[in-house]
């Protein structure tokens, strides 16, 4: 219940804090109306500003047709990765796959014993920045800690544009063979060519609307990955005290010396009589006394 309410709450404060970004945007997209408009938060809310301050990030409206990927790094407790990456999970669950998609979720225990996980995330570019401001948040309370974060930003509108002017150069190539294959005279052979020429234009076309396709759905979408390290160990034991386990073992041997001597003298006396015991019943003077007794004549020696 506890992780349910702290993801609903990370959802909540992205919906609201992308309510706003569009609200603002609305009302002025001149850098020192954002300027105002970050300065008011930020005095709304000063328990947010220190992680702000962690999170790098570029405003969209300062950098129009930009794909960013944002990555972050958290250490913490081997034992609360899992708790935390279902809290951030089910975050990007209550904002609805309109705004948050898990991409892909992968856990791992290495041969060192020390877990490592990661969490990627397509979401709406007006929130990415807050997701992450909230994500280094929820890590702090599970006592981890902000490793490592990136921001690598792509020019894709300016790819849209450069290919928005070939797909213009190509058609207006195949306007102008299709005139001349209207207009007529032509032999077989020069027929042939520019009906060669018209498709592998329109195949350009078809490639070049394809690739603004792609670029389009990546300024629409901003990837978000999670990376989380457990503290470890020592290499090859993780997270044991190989001084407590080395006092472990000592006791443990000595207690089964001090049982095993316990034992011993206890035992050994008793074992040493009875040896003792059978020594003297096989003894040649005891047989020979136990031949008289029972009426046999001893054994004579040989010489006698």
């Amino acid at each position: 219940m506890k992780k349910k309410l702290l993801a609903g709450a990370m959802a909540l404060a992205l919906v609201g804090c992308g309510q706003k970004q569009a609200d603002e945007s609305a009302a002025s997209s001149s850098p020192t109306a954002d300027t105002a408009a970050e300065s008011v938060e930020g005095a709304a809310t000063p328990a947010a500003r220190s992680t702000d301050e962690e999170v790098p990030g570029v405003s969209i409206s300062s950098a129009p047709g930009v794909a960013f990927d944002y990555s972050y790094s958290f250490r913490l407790d081997d034992g609360l990765i899992s708790t935390v990456q279902q809290e951030h999970a089910e975050a990007c669950e209550i904002l609805g796959t309109a705004r948050c998609r898990i991409v892909d979720v992968r856990y791992q225990l290495n041969d060192e014993k020390r877990v490592e996980a990661q969490t990627q995330f397509a979401l709406d570019p007006g929130i990415a920045r807050r997701f992450g401001a909230d994500a280094i948040a929820s890590v702090e309370k599970a006592e981890g800690v902000l490793a490592d974060a990136s921001v690598a930003g792509e020019d894709v509108g300016s790819q849209i544009a450069a290919s928005q002017v070939r797909s213009a150069g190509a058609t207006a190539e195949v306007e102008r063979l299709e005139a001349r294959l209207k207009a007529g005279g032509l032999d077989k052979n020069e027929r042939a060519e520019i009906l060669a020429q018209i498709s592998s234009l329109k195949g350009e076309l078809t490639d070049q609307r394809a690739s603004r396709k792609a670029g389009e759905a990546r300024i629409a979408t901003t990837s978000v990955v999670f990376n989380y390290v457990g503290s470890g160990g020592l290499p090859g034991i993780g997270h044991r005290n190989p001084f407590a386990d080395a006092g472990e073992t000592l006791m443990f041997s000595g207690g089964t010396a001090l049982f095993v001597l316990t034992l011993g003298a206890a035992v050994l006396p008793w074992a040493l009589l009875v040896g003792l015991l059978v020594l003297v019943w096989r003894s040649n003077a005891v047989i020979a006394l136990r031949r008289r007794l029972g009426g046999k004549p001893a054994p004579e020696t040989p010489g006698s």
